[in-house]
């Protein structure tokens, strides 16, 4: 798929692949009938309300010479012009004054999308509009402090009682939002999450903003697949992954006397020693 020129000034990052939410044209195998995608300005497949939109139309008959694209979720229609003559891909250019854009007024949502040539219905889609300004979460993982962070969507694993780092980037902060807090059945407690933490084990250089955290796996926890789950943008967003546990538990160096009750008889100990130190000064100072 490939937009248009004009879009690539709404954003230097515009995701190369659209949505690929498609259906073929009716009375026409899936493989070969035409194919409408989209693609928005932001990472991914995200289209904001009131933010930009681009389509294509792939695989059209050859001799079609026009396409229109129309969509409740639409400012106006949006025709779209073969790729090069004779072509039978079909693209979005955007002329001066067009508004080639996703309604500002409407709810976040899946809406209907259809591509007509000559009043005949070609293709349709769903596209999927999220809230202006949501988050955009590129990474949101746990891993060993001392070792490398998986990458999003690895299916790596951390061990009961390990020290771990938990990152999460976003694109699209919301403003003023300086740590965030997840939750897990891996943990003891919430986490916090402080924007720009020191030495995250990350190197997040896509220009996200990169929250991080150090906590501990439990040490009892039993292997299997727990989620993960952080509340951003003040509240109104949630994002969740699936962790895995797994291997024997972190061994952690701790003098057996130290564990339990054993703290208080070496707590008595340590006091009777220093008593009998004093009345051994005071004797010798008698």
């Amino acid at each position: 798929m490939f937009p248009p020129p004009s879009l690539r000034r709404w954003a230097p990052g515009l995701a190369a692949a659209g949505a690929l939410l498609l259906s073929a044209a009716p009375g026409a195998a899936a493989a070969r009938g035409p194919h409408l995608s989209y693609t928005g300005a932001g990472p991914g497949v995200r289209i904001e309300v009131n933010g930009p939109v681009a389509f294509n139309v792939a695989g059209m008959p050859a001799g079609t010479d026009e396409v229109t694209v129309t969509s409740p979720a639409l400012v106006e229609p949006i025709p779209l012009t073969p790729l090069e003559k004779g072509s039978v891909q079909f693209v979005q250019t955007d002329a001066p004054g067009t508004r080639h854009r996703i309604r500002g007024d409407i709810a976040p949502g899946t809406y209907p999308v259809t591509a007509t040539s000559h009043g005949r219905t070609v293709a349709t889609a769903r596209i999927a509009v999220v809230a202006e300004g949501s988050a955009v979460i590129g990474r949101f993982v746990v891993g060993d402090a001392k070792r490398p962070l998986p990458g999003d969507g690895d299916p790596g694993a951390v061990r009961p009682g390990s020290d771990v780092i938990v990152v999460l980037t976003d694109r699209q902060p919301a403003a003023g939002e300086t740590s965030l807090t997840v939750k897990s059945p891996l943990f003891e407690g919430p986490l916090t999450l402080r924007e720009g933490e020191d030495d995250p084990g990350c190197k997040c250089d896509d220009g996200s903003t990169l929250f991080g955290g150090h906590t501990t796996v439990r040490d009892d926890i039993p292997a299997g697949r727990y989620p993960m789950t952080v509340v951003s943008h003040h509240g109104q967003e949630t994002t969740t992954r699936q962790v895995t546990v797994a291997g024997p538990p972190v061994p952690h160096s701790r003098l057996p006397w130290l564990i339990g009750g054993g703290t208080a008889v070496a707590l008595a100990a340590i006091a009777a020693v220093a008593v009998r130190r004093r009345r051994h000064k005071r004797q010798a100072a008698d």
